[in-house]
C-alpha cells in the first residue's frame, strides 16, 4: 500500500489575488476507481498580484494567511494513523457515491468505540461495499469488517518501523508549513517595501513594519514547531 501524504509547495494564481498550496512531491496521492484522497493542504491566498495601501493592511494579509496556514498543518497531522483509533484519519477518505465523490464524513456516521477500533455506520446502508473498498485502497494500512450493517475497523499496534515513516511524514508537513509562511513574510515584506519605494510610507514606518511582518513569523514558526512535536509524540507513544 502507497501511503498518501497530502503536502507540497504549488503556487496558484486566483481571481486578482491567487492562491498557493503544498503537497509533498515523494509521496504522490493514490487514485482508485471509487476512491481518492482528497486534499486538505493550506489553500493561502498568494501575493502574485498583492497590493497593500498601509502596513496595517500588509500585517491583516500576513495574519490571515499564516493562520489559515498553521490550521491546515494541524488537519493534515491529524490523519496521520498513530497506535490509537482517531476518526481523524478518515477524514481524507472518499467514497463514489452514485458517481460523485464524497467525502466518508459526510455520508457516514464514524465513532470510536474503543481505543483500538473505529465503527462507520453509513447512512445509506447500500453504500457499505463502496465504503468498505474506499477504505481498503486509501493507502491507511486498514482493514475493515463489514458485518452487512455496520463497518468496523480495528487499529493494529504500529511497527517500529511504521513510526519512523510516520515520524518523516510529521516533519515533511511541519516543513512545508514552514515553507508558506515564509512565503507569506516575502510577499508582504516585497509590498511593505513598494510602499516605502512609492514614497507611501516612510522609512521609520517601513522597518516598524518589517519588524513585526518578522516577529509574526517567527511566532508562527515556532506554533508549526510545537504542533509537529506534539504528534510526533503521539506516534512514538507505544
Amino acid at each position: 500500500m502507497r501511503t498518501a501524504v497530502a503536502a507540497a509547495v504549488c503556487a496558484v494564481a486566483l481571481a486578482a489575488r491567487g492562491a498557493s498550496a503544498f503537497s509533498s512531491p515523494s509521496a504522490p496521492s493514490f487514485v482508485a476507481p471509487h476512491y481518492r484522497i482528497h486534499g486538505s493542504a493550506p489553500r493561502v491566498p498568494s501575493a502574485l498580484y498583492l497590493s497593500v495601501e498601509s502596513v496595517e493592511e500588509a500585517m491583516m494579509d500576513a495574519e490571515d494567511r499564516m493562520s489559515k496556514t498553521i490550521s491546515s498543518v494541524k488537519s493534515n497531522l491529524q490523519t496521520i494513523r498513530t497506535g490509537r483509533a482517531n476518526a481523524a484519519i478518515l477524514d481524507r477518505v472518499e467514497v463514489d457515491y452514485y458517481g460523485a465523490m464524497t467525502p466518508l464524513n459526510q455520508m457516514a456516521g464514524i465513532s470510536v468505540p474503543s481505543s483500538q477500533q473505529l465503527q462507520v455506520d453509513p447512512y445509506d446502508k447500500s453504500t457499505l461495499a463502496d465504503v468498505e473498498k474506499a477504505i481498503i485502497e486509501s493507502g491507511l494500512g486498514l482493514t475493515p469488517n463489514n458485518d452487512g450493517n455496520t463497518i468496523r475497523i480495528n487499529i493494529p499496534q504500529l511497527t517500529e518501523d511504521r513510526r519512523k515513516e510516520l515520524l518523516k511524514q510529521c516533519k515533511a508537513m511541519g516543513e512545508e508549513g514552514k515553507v508558506a509562511v515564509r512565503n507569506v513574510r516575502r510577499d508582504n515584506v516585497d509590498a511593505i517595501k513598494k510602499l516605502e519605494k512609492a514614497s507611501s510610507i516612510g522609512k521609520d514606518e517601513s522597518l516598524d513594519g518589517l519588524d513585526e511582518i518578522q516577529k509574526l513569523t517567527d511566532t508562527s514558526v515556532k506554533e508549526i514547531d510545537e504542533i509537529v512535536a506534539k504528534k510526533e509524540k503521539e506516534v512514538m507513544t507505544v
